[in-house]
């Protein structure tokens, strides 16, 4: 899977088991991400759990990101979807998992959103792992639509 952002650098990290993780650092569109992550025979990073969070938010330190910094992951609410203000991940879900089938349980330390997303059920909305200065007091991470 793949995290795409800015500047023409690219890092790559492997957990024991599983699918490596790699940050592409550009500045393109949802679309044009997912589009060079397919190139790569890959696709747009999603994670299921915090070992997943970990693994990623680890590689983008490595890449040495400056925050601010947004990443676009295959984070995507279809059109047909509504925005659930209780769900974790707003009803989001993760495009391209395998088989089409995204973990059903989302655990409540993935809906850390900077930005609510807008509320709607019609229009597609994508979002993106949004790296922030750290503030201090917690992670400077979150989902940004």
């Amino acid at each position: 899977a793949c995290a795409l952002g800015r500047t023409p650098r690219a890092a790559v990290r492997c957990p024991p088991a599983g699918a490596c993780f790699s940050a592409h650092l550009d500045n393109v569109s949802y679309a044009e991400a997912r589009g060079a992550c397919d190139r790569r025979r890959g696709g747009l990073a999603w994670v299921s759990g915090e070992p997943e969070l970990r693994l990623l938010l680890g590689l983008l330190a490595k890449a040495a990101v400056p925050a601010p910094a947004l990443f676009w992951v295959g984070l995507k609410r279809n059109a047909s979807a509504c925005t659930h203000e209780e769900q974790p991940l707003r009803g989001f879900s993760w495009e391209g998992v395998e088989d089409g089938l995204a973990p059903q349980e989302v655990p409540a330390a993935l809906g850390r959103w900077l930005q609510e997303p807008l509320r709607s059920c019609l229009t597609a909305r994508c979002a993106g792992l949004h790296l922030a200065p750290d503030p201090g007091d917690g992670p400077g991470w979150g989902w940004k639509e």
